[in-house]
């Protein structure tokens, strides 16, 4: 059974960075095509970032992109999204998914697999 551990929320200034992890288990990161969505309070879940499977390709939501990087480190089976310039609109809980494709989609819809979500607040 796959699992999708995520951490690495916490409360953070503006203009700080915070690096979140995703530990995937019961199968090899390789074998996904990952993504981070992230949903605030009253809002639609949002895309933030994704990596094909291969990891030749990422892609990135307007609000992440210039400021958000998503990396791979196959052998801690693990995702990370680096996050800089951190502003309060990216106060949100921010999810990992992982999806059967090698392609990176932008709708939730696609992605079998979450992980339970971790928090980050960012405070002006």
């Amino acid at each position: 059974q796959v699992q999708l551990v995520e951490s690495g929320g916490g409360l953070v200034q503006v203009g700080a960075s915070l690096r979140l992890s995703c530990v995937v288990s019961g199968q090899t990161v390789t074998s996904y095509g990952m993504g981070w969505f992230r949903q605030a309070p009253g809002k639609e879940r949002e895309f933030v970032a994704g990596l094909t499977r291969g990891a030749a390709s990422t892609h990135y939501g307007r609000s992440a992109k210039g400021r958000f990087t998503i990396s791979r480190d196959n052998d801690k089976n693990t995702v990370y999204l680096q996050m800089d310039s951190l502003s309060s609109e990216d106060t949100a809980v921010y999810y990992c998914a992982a999806a059967d494709t090698e392609w990176i989609f932008t709708d939730a819809e696609n992605y079998a697999y979450w992980g339970q979500g971790t928090q980050v607040t960012v405070s002006s």
